[in-house]
């Protein structure tokens, strides 16, 4: 079949096998490209089809020559309908990882559950015997409590007073203002059970309970501060108290640990294109004009890049890892420069839909929104035939 991308709001309905398997490839000769890192070499990775988990399980296996498991949750092609851009992610990763003797294994289900995680814990036992390295990178709007059955539903609010700012459509380039309603107590609450640590902490314990974890195995999550500009909706709101408990998590995983000489991080990464940054209002235009200003101080980062350099300069540097007062990694340090900064509130005063274009890279938002569905790669005939019907290799 020929497939286009199929747009409904902030969502891409079509994703495309070439292009996802370019995509990881790219990433795979990036990595490749900033040489080998002495790292963990069996990697458990939950959240590993997109973004920074893929970038993870890339960096992982082709900078570190890590054996590899990736745990997510994505939709397999049925016959005329594509697959999510996840599933050939995880197919193309697990393809290019085998084609260089690497072990590979995939699970696709809900890894908030206990099925999964037991699945998990007999594919390490049969497979690797212990990890050394958890990265959890888990980006769901919903959760089932895996002990009270209760469906939980996270929230983008703020917490107090209603907000108003600035937005831009990225499909249109139309900036407008949006107001959005305070959170109730409830919505804070749910936000932080689907978003916030206590996952992360049963994943550990889970492992920890069958002697999964290898001496001196840590774990990482993923987590964001971001600007002022954003702070009420985003750092100040609903999904900063998760943040928040993501990150108190850590220190509570790492006295767990101890016993291991292990321990947990908290990598706060800088802003990029996902399906769900698109969705929280002022974020596209607030990168749009970061990536503008990034790209011209030859600064700017992808998740691979992102994710390569905190392997190589934080994590395994042979040094102790470098952290904020807070406990955290920094590897938005880039972002959150002061002049970079500054730039970005200059601008943010001056963005309309008129000068959007000029002082924004909204060509280059919308180019990477395309990518994550595997459209918009050099190398790729998109008015080909393409065959949705993929498998991943290890998922029978």
């Amino acid at each position: 079949m020929i497939i286009e991308p199929r747009m409904r709001g902030f969502i891409c309905l079509t994703a495309h096998p070439k292009g996802c398997e370019q995509n990881v490839k790219n990433q795979i000769e990036y990595v490749k490209s900033k040489g080998k890192i002495d790292g963990a070499k069996r990697v458990l990775v939950v959240g590993a089809s997109t973004g920074f988990g893929l970038a993870s399980r890339i960096t992982s296996a082709f900078g570190c020559d890590a054996a590899t498991i990736g745990v997510f949750f994505e939709k397999p092609a049925t016959e005329g309908k594509t697959a999510t851009p996840g599933w050939y992610n995880s197919a193309a990763f697990e393809q290019e990882a085998h084609k260089a003797g690497l072990y590979a294994k995939s699970i696709n289900g809900d890894a908030f559950s206990k099925e999964i995680k037991q699945q998990t814990i007999d594919m390490i036992k049969a497979d690797l015997g212990q990890i050394d390295l958890l990265i959890y990178s888990l980006a769901s709007p919903v959760r089932m409590h895996p002990e009270t059955g209760v469906l939980h539903r996270s929230t983008l609010k703020p917490i107090g007073s209603t907000f108003t700012n600035k937005t831009v459509d990225f499909h249109t380039g139309n900036v407008t203002q949006v107001s959005i309603e305070p959170a109730s107590q409830e919505d804070i609450d749910n936000t932080v059970v689907v978003m916030g640590g206590e996952d992360w902490a049963m994943w550990i314990d889970a492992l920890k309970s069958e002697n999964l974890l290898a001496d001196g195995a840590s774990t990482i999550a993923y987590s964001y501060i971001g600007p002022a500009v954003t702070e009420a909706v985003y750092r100040k709101g609903t999904i900063g108290r998760a943040k928040d408990h993501l990150e108190a998590t850590a220190f509570t995983i790492t006295d767990k640990l101890k016993e291991v000489n292990g321990k947990a991080y908290v990598s706060v990464n800088k802003a990029l294109v996902t399906q769900a940054s698109s969705a929280i209002p002022v974020i596209p235009l607030y990168i749009s004009l970061l990536y503008k200003i990034m790209k011209a101080e030859g600064i700017h980062e992808g998740c691979i890049e992102q994710i390569q350099r905190l392997y190589s300069q934080r994590l395994y540097t042979g040094s102790a890892v470098a952290t904020d007062e807070s406990g955290r990694i920094r590897i938005d340090d880039w972002e959150m420069r002061d002049d970079v900064q500054a730039q970005v509130a200059d601008l943010w005063t001056k963005a309309t839909t008129e000068s959007l274009p000029e002082i924004g890279d909204l060509a280059g938002y919308k180019q990477d929104f395309l990518n994550l569905f595997g459209f918009g790669f050099d190398g790729v005939d998109y008015n080909a035939d393409a065959n949705e019907m993929v498998n991943v290799e290890s998922i029978k």
